[in-house]
């Protein structure tokens, strides 16, 4: 059985205040992309769990890995046979689109349905926020405002189909999420993102704010100069996403965008 995990966006990013227990709360709009892994799981033929590796290169060991705790979760509750599972990872990490954590969730909704294991969607957050903070987001994959540690999730209506998403990697920057952190001041906004959001999205650029992007620019500029470009190249938005390094930028469909940023990966959208 394969499947697609898929990345988001943020739509702005409020750090409001550190908390007794060493996280943040934040307030954030996840936004889901459709710039895509590719996860198969078959029968095993050599342990309980065996993982290939294809595409980008993962560093860490099998421990670490997202997949693996996904399966140790669902290990733990049900029984089912081995697995060999295979990922060609596409998304770049250390980039604030949730790659990491899109591999986890989509790996406990497939073993659910592969097994028919009737686990339902509430159980599977449950699972998902014991992996990571922004994880079950991609258990319904519907745009909705973030709070809490990024767990604490309420839909909203918001419906970018008629823009263009495009999303720019510089290569050689990586941007770790406790590293983005310790250079941010958390305070509370004036405007919730849910108001903000409201305007016409020619107004986001004046209120739509990501409290990383600032401190992350300071450290790596060139994200600066990405995001730059994009708003010269027709851009009605554009932002770095999560803790970075990844800027995104939303376009009318229908544009040219036959540009080129040097030493970037870029996804112009389906």
């Amino acid at each position: 059985m394969i499947v697609f995990p898929h990345c988001k966006i943020n739509l702005g990013l409020h750090v409001v205040r550190k908390r007794e227990d060493g996280f943040h709360d934040i307030e954030t709009l996840f936004y889901p992309v459709f710039w895509k892994d590719i996860l198969e799981v078959t029968d095993g033929i050599k342990g309980e769990f065996d993982l290939e590796i294809s595409g980008l290169t993962i560093s860490g060991d099998l421990n670490s890995n997202l997949i693996y705790k996904a399966w140790k979760l669902i290990k733990a509750d049900h029984s089912i046979p081995p697995i060999l599972v295979h990922l060609h990872k596409l998304l770049p990490m250390g980039a604030g689109l949730g790659g990491g954590s899109s591999d986890a969730a989509f790996m406990l909704k497939l073993l659910n349905l592969k097994f028919n294991l009737g686990i339902s969607d509430e159980k599977l957050r449950e699972y998902a926020a014991q992996l990571g903070s922004d994880c079950p987001f991609f258990i319904d994959s519907q745009p909705a405002i973030a709070t809490g540690r990024g767990e604490v999730l309420t839909p909203i209506d918001i419906d970018l189909s008629n823009f263009q998403i495009v999303v720019v990697m510089p290569n050689n920057i990586s941007v770790g999420t406790a590293e983005a952190y310790s250079w941010v001041k958390p305070k509370q906004p004036a405007t919730s993102i849910s108001e903000i959001i409201r305007m016409p999205i020619s107004e986001w650029k004046n209120h739509l704010i990501n409290d990383f992007e600032e401190p992350v620019i300071n450290h790596h500029p060139k994200i600066g100069d990405i995001k730059n470009e994009l708003y010269k190249v027709g851009a009605h938005y554009a932002s770095m996403s999560g803790s970075g390094a990844a800027v995104f930028g939303i376009f009318d469909k229908g544009l040219d965008l036959d540009f080129k940023f040097d030493d970037c990966v870029v996804w112009k959208g389906e």
